[in-house]
């Protein structure tokens, strides 16, 4: 097949300046091109060329600007069999209009079917226009079915992966390693370290990561609470919440590091001088990539029931899902939990890489992804052989 994966303006693709989709699509791109010719529409950035091959997969970046337009009028002079359109369905119908001869799947990697992002008649269009939707978690696929009279057998929940050549668990000789290096560099070599990776903003709940750590530190003295990320992926300036979490920070020392956003190719060494790693989501989260990535490097993972996290954490079997996500004292118990319960927390960890091995693999969404392109373009070319 002849298939075009449209971007979201906001973040280049490869994935230079981070972002789940990005990581995603850089993981899923090689196995693709083995079989099929690809190109990636994405948005331009000043270190990417306008347009290049890098190992038989077609880069063309446009201005943000005009990202729309340009990938509409790119749609319309090439005859792709499908396109794949990441996480906007506002502009689809528009691109579907530009290209009648291609099918296209939509795949949802965030609630964007919101009444707060797209209006009943582009949503309406939207769905008319995609043959196939693909959505991360059940759900992202129910914040469709629950509004629109959409068929659910339309949507094929594909949950995302790591490339697990990556990832080394923290139990071998060299996840030792790493760990120990890594430490010895923080100054955490006799630390219990709670890690958190993520944009620091409200919905993410950092703060109530901190707000947690007095208490924990009753029992475990030794307690670290580390926070990775920035504003907006790369970027690492201040705002008005950035500034509340290190005035919350301040009293309690070096008991709180903040890292800064790390690139995403040093989290899976990154993650390897945890003890336990904890996303404190407050808000509906689709289902962040950060689980998989911590299954897979084997740290106990504690995460809250909030979206679609707890389809892939397994509460008491692949990590400790917690129910009252406003509660510090109930991160300060799920994370004691993990550091006084050793042999439980990994096996839990041991479980769950097994789980990322055999279903949540790069290699395993590509094939899921290429069968549903498969079912599109047969759908496609039945419904257009009619007229």
């Amino acid at each position: 097949m002849n298939i075009a994966y449209v971007c979201t303006e906001k973040l280049p693709s490869p994935a230079i300046k981070g972002g789940a989709i990005q990581v995603m699509i850089d993981g899923i791109a090689p196995f693709i091109a083995r079989s099929h010719k690809l190109t990636i529409f994405s948005v331009a950035d000043p270190l990417l060329p306008s347009e290049e091959t890098v190992e038989n997969i077609h880069y063309i970046r446009f201005p943000k600007m005009t990202y729309e337009a340009d990938v509409a009028r790119a749609l319309a002079t090439n005859r792709f069999d499908v396109v794949h359109v990441f996480n906007r369905p506002a502009p689809l119908a528009s691109y579907q209009t530009a290209a009648p001869h291609s099918a296209f799947v939509l795949s949802l990697h965030n609630d964007m079917f919101s009444p707060l992002k797209i209006t009943p008649t582009e949503a309406e269009r939207a769905l008319m226009a995609c043959t196939r939707l693909t959505a991360v978690s059940e759900y992202i696929k129910r914040t469709v079915t629950g509004r629109y009279p959409v068929d659910p057998q339309k949507i094929n929940v594909i949950y995302s992966g790591v490339d697990l050549d990556q990832y080394v668990p923290v139990w071998t000789e060299e996840g030792a390693r790493i760990r120990q290096s890594l430490r010895e560099e923080h100054g955490l070599v006799d630390k219990k370290v709670i890690l958190f990776i993520g944009r620091l903003s409200k919905t993410k709940g950092p703060h109530v990561l901190i707000h947690s750590l007095p208490s924990l530190l009753t029992r475990h003295p030794e307690a670290v609470l580390v926070i990775t990320g920035g504003k907006w992926f790369s970027d690492n300036s201040r705002n008005e919440y950035i500034d509340w979490l290190h005035q919350l920070a301040a009293p309690l020392g070096d008991h709180v590091i903040f890292t800064n956003y790390i690139p995403h190719f040093h989290i899976p060494k990154l993650l390897l001088m945890a003890d336990v790693f904890v996303c404190s989501s407050q808000w509906h989260e689709p289902l962040a990539r950060v689980h998989y990535e911590a299954m897979a490097a084997g740290i106990p993972v504690v995460t809250t029931n909030r979206g679609g996290n707890a389809e892939i954490v397994r509460h008491g079997q692949t990590g400790i899902v917690i129910d009252d996500y406003t509660n510090k004292q109930a991160f300060a118990e799920a994370i004691s939990y993990m550091l006084e319960q050793k042999e439980h927390a990994e096996r839990m960890a041991k479980t769950a890489r097994k789980l990322v091995e055999t279903h949540f693999q790069f290699k395993h969404v590509a094939s899921r992804l290429e069968a549903v392109y498969a079912e599109a373009l047969a759908i496609h070319k039945s419904q257009t052989s009619s007229l």
